[in-house]
């Protein structure tokens, strides 16, 4: 290899000596060497050192030796150079720097130009950027490792020999993983072999085999953290799960878990985002139950004895599974299609495992799907829906209620005719439902309960309806606004209701519908303060609905809010009190938000549909407030009072109270506070009450069933913020006296770990009373070991 070398060399106070080519240079204090490539294409490595001498193709550098090349950089006390094969062998205080990677050693054999090398007795550290990641602690630290032998293999791989691996501070590590073989991709992932997990130098755990992330994605394939728990209701749990991101885009993660008292658990998840506009999500969780003891009743519901006069008891299982499947895509021209589709086995399932209170006792199940286009004004729409409510557990009611397939067309008002404000609009569907559900009937003799089939429809039943309006809005001066808009609402079923029979005969409702809304005058006062200028306004309201041709509305079957038109004659009015606040040339805050508002029937019986001593539910009631009232004729609705209050944005309440002025009280109240002084300190209390009761007999119809709840919950701090954290709260039945939630959960992170106590109790009915208790360590980068996992957090 041909080589050449430039040697100029400065001695202060000293005679410069030249010896010829034969014989080895002298290098003096400062010595510094620029070596040429040996082919085209390649970087120059420069040596610099206190005293440096050359021998053929070897550098003998000594004192404060450093190379160059390209991004890369070594010193030692001692190197040998070899021009010929870029090998450099450091002694003494081996400091080797490339990119975010550092490393101290004792020696090293490093080929300059390959990057590969052999350092001995090394730390080292890699630094890394995270995307935040609101699922896990993020520690900005570098990952720090001590080892015997450490071999770069190329630029972004090392092999780590007997080491101990760390995010947190590597003088007295919180925790750190002991290992004797690991892979480090630099920026991906650590792989290690026969590892040891110590907290506060306490072996914990061992893996045969870990992988944990390393670098700004922390998503890595492999089995997931052991879950260990113990509870009242499914005894010993012991389970685990299998992670899998193969693509960027992608993962999926399947688990199963043991329940000593009850049997197996499983549960899968699945999330795509193949493109920017396209996401897929899916998710399965299912308990394959023994069951539990359960008396044997005969037909008059008494407990069964065997041959020894004891109770006949049989396993009943209570377990099933939930699905879950979302679709969101923006496609070519305009399209969207959208799926939400939601599966539950039985709600005794639900009320049995849910792992939070919010979803045991939800008991809707609601999917959809639709494919739209908006173009011009208009919309194109293709759509399935099904709606599934569980009634009652034990025993097991249900009502299904379908909309599949269904079309749509419709348009907003568009004006033909530049010069006159009259505006035309129609919607139109065609499509099938469906409508399934059952009764719950006790004997009055025996008390027993059994469950009969209510209405039941063919698969298909045919609706299509087609509904154009005319919209005239009319405006005189800042002072009155007048909108009037007619339709007429053509609607067609494939089958009706005669007699409270189904009958598969056509039946046809043709409708007049009139509303005018009138915007009388808004009357406003201005004035300033010392603290900025304040505006009271007061917008009247006042809305005339007519609505014709709903003949014998007992005959519709009842599938959604559209078979609840009725006729009507009625006015409504109301009258909204605003309070802003403005700061100089600040946005204005809308402080006080008050509307008041109720509604008079001219006809109390809505054209013969209302049913004295029932609940009655039609679109005309459901305007003032979604709250049944009306089990007899009447002329007025209860009075709808909301009230928002939202200072500055850290104080928000509302207060919704529905007067009846036939029963003389509030029968409805809901109270919400959220309050928000600091960053870190919420504090959220609700409250919610019914008190419907009848009237005096005939028309005694339960309205809903009278309740009184109290949900508070505090907190501060968040998941993943450093210091102490903290979160609780219940949920208090006053009507029943039961506390049916209680939460608490505590934690501290560090910069490299945290630790969660959590304590749950759920009290929800004969089906399930059960006390939690939790407890996680959260590894910064690497994921959570407990079992508190992060689904379940209260944060």
């Amino acid at each position: 290899m041909g080589l050449g070398h430039k040697f100029g060399v400065a001695y202060q106070g000293r005679v410069l000596l030249f010896l010829t080519a034969s014989l080895f240079a002298l290098r003096g204090a400062a010595a510094q060497e620029n070596i040429p490539p040996s082919s085209p294409g390649q970087a120059s490595v420069r040596l610099e050192a206190d005293q440096q001498r050359k021998e053929g193709d070897l550098y003998f550098a000594d004192g404060k030796v450093e190379i160059q090349y390209r991004n890369l950089r070594l010193r030692a006390d001692q190197v040998q150079y070899n021009t010929k094969t870029y090998l450099a062998t450091a002694r003494g205080h081996v400091l080797f720097d490339v990119d975010s990677q550092h490393i101290t050693a004792d020696s090293a054999d490093f080929n300059v130009q390959s990057g590969e090398g052999l350092f001995e007795h090394v730390r080292g550290e890699v630094s890394m950027e995270h995307k935040p990641n609101t699922n896990m602690l993020v520690s900005p630290n570098p990952l720090v490792f001590e080892a015997q032998e450490v071999r770069r293999v190329d630029a972004r791989t090392y092999w780590i020999e007997h080491a101990w691996l760390t995010v947190c501070e590597p003088d007295k590590p919180s925790w750190k993983f002991s290992t004797s073989h690991a892979t480090l991709h630099v920026d991906r992932t650590v792989a290690m072999l026969n590892a040891n997990f110590q907290l506060f130098r306490i072996p914990l755990l061992y893996f045969p085999y870990a992988s944990v992330p390393a670098g700004r994605n922390l998503r890595k394939s492999g089995f997931l953290i052991p879950e260990f728990a113990d509870t009242s209701v499914k005894g010993f749990v012991f389970g685990d799960g299998y992670y899998w991101a193969p693509k960027e885009w992608t993962d999926f993660s399947l688990g199963a878990a043991y329940l000593s008292r009850r049997g197996w658990q499983q549960n899968g998840e699945f999330r795509a985002k193949p493109w920017e506009n396209v996401s897929i999500s899916a998710k399965y969780f299912g308990v394959i139950d023994r069951g539990l003891p359960a008396p044997v009743l005969n037909a008059q519901g008494n407990p069964v004895l065997d041959s020894s006069g004891n109770p006949e008891s049989v396993l009943e299982s209570q377990g099933g599974h939930t699905v879950q499947f979302k679709l969101d895509a923006q496609m070519r021209g305009g399209w969207r299609a959208v799926a939400d589709v939601n599966q539950l086995s039985s709600l005794i399932f639900q009320l049995a495992f849910a792992p939070t209170f919010g979803e045991a006792v939800n008991s809707e199940v609601r999917n959809a799907g639709f494919l739209t286009n908006n173009f011009r004004g208009f919309s194109v729409d293709f759509a399935a829906t099904s709606y599934k409510n569980f009634v009652n557990a034990q025993p097991q009611v249900s009502a299904d209620v379908r909309g599949a397939p269904e079309a749509r067309f419709s348009s907003v008002d568009q004006a033909p005719w530049k010069n006159l404000p009259i505006y035309f609009g129609m919607d139109a569907f065609a499509g099938a439902v469906h409508r399934d559900d059952e009764n719950l009937v006790s004997d009055p003799t025996t008390g027993v309960e059994t469950v009969q089939p209510g209405i039941i429809t063919p698969a298909f039943v045919e609706r299509s309806e087609v509904a154009p309006r005319v919209v005239v809005p009319l405006r005189w001066g800042p002072w009155l606004g007048v909108t009037t808009s007619y339709t007429v609402r053509t609607t067609s079923y494939g089958a009706q209701l005669i007699g409270g029979t189904l009958v598969n005969d056509p039946l046809r409702r043709t409708t007049g519908e009139l509303n005018i809304d009138l915007r009388p005058p808004t009357l406003e006062r201005v004035w300033e303060t010392k603290s900025g200028k304040w505006k009271h306004a007061i917008d009247p309201e006042i809305e005339y609905n007519y609505v014709q041709g709903v003949n014998q509305f007992a005959r519709f079957i009842l599938f959604d809010e559209d078979e609840t038109l009725t006729g009507t004659n009625d006015f409504v009015y109301s009258i909204t009190q605003r309070l802003f606040h403005r700061t100089g040339d600040a946005q204005a805050n809308d402080l006080v938000t008050w509307k008041i508002a109720q509604a008079y029937y001219f006809d109390p019986t809505f054209g013969g549909a209302l049913v004295p001593g029932t609940r009655n539910v039609f679109q005309a009631l459901d305007s003032i407030t979604p709250f049944a009232f009306a089990d007899e004729p009447r002329r007025f609705s209860p009075i709808d009072s909301d009230l928002v209050i939202s200072p500055a944005g850290k104080y928000d309440a509302e207060v919704r109270l529905d007067y009846d002025t036939v029963r003389h009280r509030i029968t409805t109240a809901g109270t919400l506070l959220k309050i928000h002084p600091t960053e870190n300190l919420n504090f959220t209390v609700a409250q919610f009450s019914i008190d419907n009761t009848a009237v005096l007999p005939p028309h005694n119809a339960v309205l809903q069933p009278p309740a009184n709840q109290i949900r508070v919950q505090v907190g501060y701090g968040a998941s993943n913020r450093r210091g102490w954290n903290a979160e609780g709260g219940f949920s208090y039945d006053v009507k029943q006296d039961t506390l049916q939630n209680e939460f608490v959960e505590v934690s501290y992170n560090g910069s490299c770990c945290g630790i969660s106590f959590e304590y749950r109790r759920l009290s929800l009915g004969v089906i399930r009373t059960e006390n939690q208790f939790r407890v996680s360590l959260n590894i910064a980068n690497i994921g959570t070991f407990g079992n508190l996992r992060r689904q379940e957090k209260l944060f």
